[in-house]
């Protein structure tokens, strides 16, 4: 029996209930709804954390950036970690220890740091906090590969992004918005460290899936399994390549964070509320569109959706992003429509998520997921770094060629990532054993 037979036949038991038509595995179903709570949790602050820190607290504003900056280090370092020590632990296990380190270091960062105006242990906390959340989800997202049927596997990825999107920073954010008013900033922090902990306990008490939820590797040392997520980079390429393909996804993204602002409101005309405008809609529409991919990528193919959905509609939209303001001016939907293709075309990538797993033994998932997180923290860094080599927001025309090259870059490698577990190739084996047409 190959290892894809064998992971499949492993998969929790889904029945034919709503929840499985949706693309849910009912056993993991409250996974997701914990999952929700504690980005929500942890998105809270994303928009007000640094006027905070600096107006409140008495920060400079280069203290500010070295603590976040501190934070996204340890973000990154979570990423990596997180998949492996998925296998090494079991995903459950490394949940828990994600949302204890949260929850810890908040509460240290805001007794001590802010409560006790102690600025070294507020950088020290909030940075080492940053482990917590790729710790806890991404854990998770390592359980819904091991434990979920290949054919329903694109769309569980899908509903991990739909939530995890949600979360972070969106409602978290809209209930900061209505909270702040009410409770002020200090006590907004303590009510998202209640809404992590009542995500943590959904999330950890509430699956049943105890099948998957324990130690991947077949016996092998904790240091053994820890090699094994760096040398899966040269012994399993595609895996290599597929997280590169997840680099592509986002780094333009974050790069755009940078530059559209001052390229927006200076350059094309539009007031910085109806930047604001634009971008609300086209990222709440990203979210959506999460679910939609993960969905279509069990029906059309993680591969086909990834190359056409999500590279080269990328492409499409970048350059189009650049080319209609320009040549239009500042026309709010006209740029909303150019903005939302790249917006949907960024979660086309979604199926990748089940993708790049699926090139090694269910033992080594966690290991790939650790490769591809990483990837996915590192866009957060590349991006910047290629508005920076590049010449900012004055030599926009060379981003955008830039970013639609790495978008047809992305595409190319595609090819090379094909999978026996990919739904249409599922369905095309079995059609040909049948002497079916695919």
């Amino acid at each position: 029996m190959t290892n894809e037979s064998m992971t499949a036949s492993a998969a929790v038991p889904t029945g034919r209930g709503l929840l499985d038509r949706l693309g849910l595995p009912a056993p993991l179903a409250l996974g997701f709804i914990g999952v929700l709570l504690f980005m929500i949790g942890d998105g809270v602050e994303s928009n007000y954390l640094s006027p905070f820190l600096v107006d409140t607290e008495g920060f400079s504003e280069s203290a500010a950036a070295v603590t976040i900056s501190a934070y996204g280090i340890f973000v990154t370092i979570g990423s990596w970690l997180s998949g492996t020590l998925s296998s090494v632990l079991g995903p459950r296990k490394v949940m828990i220890i994600g949302a204890v380190t949260w929850v810890v270091f908040e509460a240290l960062f805001l007794t001590v740091g802010v409560g006790a105006d102690v600025h070294w242990v507020a950088v020290v906390a909030y940075s080492i906090r940053g482990i917590g959340y790729p710790f806890f989800a991404y854990a998770f997202l390592v359980w819904i590969n091991t434990a979920t049927r290949p054919e329903q596997r694109g769309s569980s990825v899908g509903w991990f992004w739909f939530v995890f999107g949600a979360g972070l920073p969106t409602l978290g954010s809209l209930l900061a918005s209505w909270t702040i008013p009410v409770i002020g900033e200090v006590g907004t922090f303590w009510l998202a460290t209640g809404l992590v902990v009542l995500g943590a306990l959904t999330a950890i008490l509430g699956v049943r899936d105890r099948q998957h939820a324990g130690p991947a590797h077949n016996g092998d040392s904790a240091i053994a399994e820890l090699a094994k997520g760096l040398t899966i980079i040269w012994r399993q390429p595609r895996v290599s390549l597929g997280a590169l393909v997840r680099l592509i996804n986002t780094a333009p993204n974050f790069a755009l964070f940078v530059v559209a602002p001052f390229f927006f409101t200076e350059q094309i005309g539009f007031t910085q509320s109806q930047y604001l405008q634009i971008v609300t809609i086209v990222y709440t529409a990203n979210i959506f569109a999460n679910l939609f991919f993960g969905v279509l990528g069990d029906r059309f193919g993680w591969q086909r959706t990834v190359l056409w959905f999500g590279c080269v509609m990328s492409a499409v939209g970048a350059a189009s992003l650049y080319i209609v303001p320009v040549l239009v001016g500042p026309n709010f939907w006209l740029t909303v429509l150019c903005w939302a293709i790249l917006g949907i075309g960024l979660a086309g990538f979604v199926p990748l998520t089940a993708l790049v797993p699926s090139f090694v033994p269910a033992e080594d998932r966690g290991s790939a997921l650790a490769v591809y997180t990483l990837a996915a923290g590192l866009s957060a860094f590349i991006g910047p770094v290629l508005v920076g080599v590049l010449g900012g927001a004055a030599n926009v025309p060379i981003l955008i060629g830039t970013f639609v090259a790495m978008y047809v870059v992305g595409a190319l490698l595609c090819l090379a990532l094909r999978s026996e577990e990919d739904p249409r190739n599922l369905r095309i084996a079995a059609a040909d054993r049948h002497g079916d047409l695919p």
